[in-house]
């Protein structure tokens, strides 16, 4: 009798020593709400473990978060327009402008009212923006995450941001597409000889007549596909559109023009209507050609994923013989796997009607 007594004993103590483990493991989870986050200033980010909104301080952020899960973007930075309506899913088309774009500030109040889980604040990365991000967070009381939105970093800020909404996998899958996309475009320029480069003029603007140099962000992918920018302009910082004259473009005489479309307010369409431009060779051999702008630009503004398309556009476009992609496979992927969106063929052929050599 004793030893049952024992033995039921023994089991006793074994099953509160369970049960008051499962309580401190539920206490230890409980009081796990936060986690550390490294951003890509170095600055260690604390958030909550689980994030069900977040929102981004300007579009470049704004887009990435969305390629990763839209569910969880709080607000856009401005009022969608058409073009870009027709490829983001009509149920974040009522999201609200909260501010962010252009001269527009963020609305802090009604931000603060949604309460995002945290912000993020995707820039250039130097000291000023650093601050920038470090000021935010006092005056809103909530974390913000730095990324640098430099081109080559784009797997990185995915990581990072993945890591941060839970959507690791997803992360990884897009930061590989990124850092791939990257890669190829850098193995394969030094490929085109130095005679065989060509010149390349940025028409921004209503008029055509403003533009990026090289070395500018804003231009970066001329560059980085082996182009060679005409405009010997000086970089104006952040916001760009340095004016040009008619007659220093007629000296730059450019091979090729890559021109704002008329939705984003260019002189696209207007370009072969205009005299003054006649005696250009581009303007001559039909080499004109306008940049796609649906749902976000493929070139410059804001610098975000959407350029990863824009460098095998450009560089198809230059050099289709270095860089052989089938836009049309490559346009259908990068919509579905960023925007999630299914084109038809219809909407890539409109896509790249004006964008492609025929």
């Amino acid at each position: 009798m004793l030893k049952r007594n024992i033995s039921l004993l023994i089991i006793l103590t074994i099953i509160l020593s369970m049960l008051a483990g499962c309580t401190v493991d539920k206490q230890v989870t409980e009081v796990t709400k936060d986690i550390e986050i490294e951003d890509m200033a170095g600055r260690a980010v604390l958030i909550p473990a689980k994030v069900d909104k977040a929102f981004a301080t300007i579009p470049t952020g704004t887009i990435l978060l969305y390629s990763l899960n839209p569910e969880k973007l709080l607000g856009w930075n401005y009022d969608l327009r058409e073009g870009e309506k027709r490829f983001i899913d009509e149920k974040y088309h009522s999201l609200p402008n909260l501010g962010g774009a252009g001269k527009n500030a963020i609305n802090v109040e009604e931000i603060l009212k949604m309460n995002p889980a945290f912000l993020i604040m995707m820039e250039e990365l130097d000291e000023g923006t650093i601050s920038k991000a470090e000021e935010l967070e006092e005056q809103t009381g909530k974390p913000v995450i730095f990324l640098d939105s430099d081109l080559h970093r784009l797997d990185e800020a995915y990581s990072i941001l993945g890591k941060a909404l839970g959507e690791e996998k997803r992360a990884e899958e897009l930061a590989k597409y990124c850092k791939e996309t990257v890669e190829d475009i850098e193995e394969n320029s030094p490929k085109i000889k130095e005679e065989e480069k060509l010149r390349v003029y940025y028409a921004e603007g209503p008029s055509g007549l403003e533009t990026e140099p090289s070395g500018s962000w804003h231009a970066e992918i001329i560059d980085l596909v082996g182009g060679i920018n005409v405009a010997e302009v000086v970089i104006k910082g952040d916001k760009g559109k340095s004016e040009v004259s008619i007659e220093q473009l007629l000296k730059w005489n450019p091979d090729i023009i890559i021109s704002w479309d008329d939705e984003r307010g260019g002189y696209y369409s207007e370009i072969f209507k205009d005299p003054t431009w006649m005696d250009i060779k581009a303007v001559k051999n039909k080499d004109v050609y306008e940049i796609p702008n649906r749902p976000f630009n493929w070139f410059d503004r804001p610098p975000s994923v959407n350029r990863i398309l824009g460098v095998k556009w450009l560089g198809n476009l230059l050099y289709p013989e270095v860089f052989d992609y089938n836009m049309k496979e490559e346009v259908k992927e990068f919509y579905q796997k960023f925007y999630h969106y299914q084109l038809s063929e219809e909407e890539i052929d409109d896509l790249l009607k004006n964008s492609t050599r025929h």
